[in-house]
């Protein structure tokens, strides 16, 4: 039996067990989706890197976008020329958003990692409100959250701004300040991306995410740009999603800047981030406390006597009624699939009663 140790897929974050992996119809090789073009899926299968297309199956219209290949899936291809993409093993984490616009969809952002490194420059682009979004995604994803600081060489108050961000962030949830163009600077991130090890980067446009990534490699391989001075943003020198291998044994997802941190609606505000705020409602005297004037209310209690961070408090309302919308959308998402696939159901039948089925 072939172990994750003795493949080849090893070097690109593999840990299971081969012989575990389905191969019918027979044929079928294992790779790993490391990038996605318009033209296609660019794949590796531990030796080499190589084109691929999706099955037709994948790129019927109305399928969900979730269950297309995404980077950091494995999957298994054929030998034809070009070769395809016939099927995605099960994931064992997937970090997503909700795509950007009015109609809720879901979109992978990457799967099958095991931590998720948020950018943030110490700069104009800091924002501790921005964070506790991102980790309201992460917290659901199957990973491991570790928030970054970038430009720390560019600041005078990196401890302060840690322990500020401190109140905002769970206990458990590690803040390391950087310099990312320093070999010493990051030598702490270098555990994150042990042998088989799979991290992804996340964070606006400017902040150093491919910085961070030519430090790790050793050489300048991603593009860079100077950031605006009046915000600190940047322009996307990462176009798309592409998982590298570093030399340490780790893959690394970089990805382009994002300007909208969407919920998906699959969140849960009763987790690390936001639990002890939860909790903390559920012990106020009236069950409906509205948290602005009534007796006894704990919520108000805690704003008082600093126990809980005013705006830590007011970015959990946003999120709240966010969530809670988001939560609305995929409900009703969900309802008119199940219905339509009723529907869809209902006139095969009546076809099939009417013309006899085939």
């Amino acid at each position: 039996m072939t172990d994750a140790l003795e493949s080849p897929l090893s070097l690109i974050g593999w840990r299971g067990i081969l012989a575990a992996v389905p191969a019918d119809p027979p044929g079928l090789r294992m790779a790993r989706v490391i990038a996605q073009h318009r033209a296609g899926y660019e794949l590796h299968d531990g030796d080499h890197a190589f084109n691929a297309q999706p099955a037709p199956r994948f790129i019927k219209p109305g399928i969900d976008p979730s269950e297309r290949p995404a980077v950091g899936d494995f999957v298994l291809v054929t030998s034809a020329k070009p070769p395809l993409i016939e099927r995605i093993l099960p994931r064992r984490s997937e970090l997503a958003r909700a795509a950007a616009g009015e109609r809720h969809q879901r979109q992978l952002i990457a799967t099958n990692i095991d931590t998720v490194m948020v950018i943030c420059g110490l700069d104009g682009d800091f924002n501790p409100s921005r964070i506790e979004r991102y980790l309201m995604l992460v917290e659901g994803s199957g990973a491991r959250a570790v928030i970054v600081l970038t430009k720390a060489d560019t600041s005078d108050e990196v401890e302060t701004t840690i322990e500020e961000l401190r109140k905002r962030v769970p206990a458990n949830t590690p803040i390391h300040a950087i310099n990312a163009k320093s070999a010493d600077s990051i030598a702490p991130l270098l555990a994150y991306f042990g042998p088989g090890s799979s991290t992804v980067l996340v964070g606006s446009s400017g902040v150093g995410k491919s910085t961070l990534t030519n430090s790790l490699l050793g050489e300048s391989r991603q593009a860079t740009n100077s950031v605006r001075e009046t915000d600190s943003r940047g322009r996307h020198t990462t176009t798309y999603r592409a998982l590298i291998q570093l030399p340490s044994g780790g893959c690394l997802i970089d990805t382009p800047g994002m300007r909208e941190i969407k919920l998906t609606g699959e969140e849960t505000l009763s987790g690390d981030q936001f639990g002890d705020i939860e909790e903390l409602a559920q012990t106020c005297r009236f069950g409906d406390c509205s948290h602005l004037s009534e007796p006894g209310c704990s919520v108000r209690a805690a704003l008082e006597d600093g126990r809980l961070d005013n705006e830590r408090w007011h970015n959990y309302l946003k999120l709240r009624d966010e969530l809670a919308s988001a939560a609305d959308s995929l409900e009703a998402q969900l309802r008119r699939k199940g219905e339509s696939r009723v529907l869809t159901k209902a006139l095969g039948k009546r076809l099939d009663e009417k013309y006899g089925s085939h």
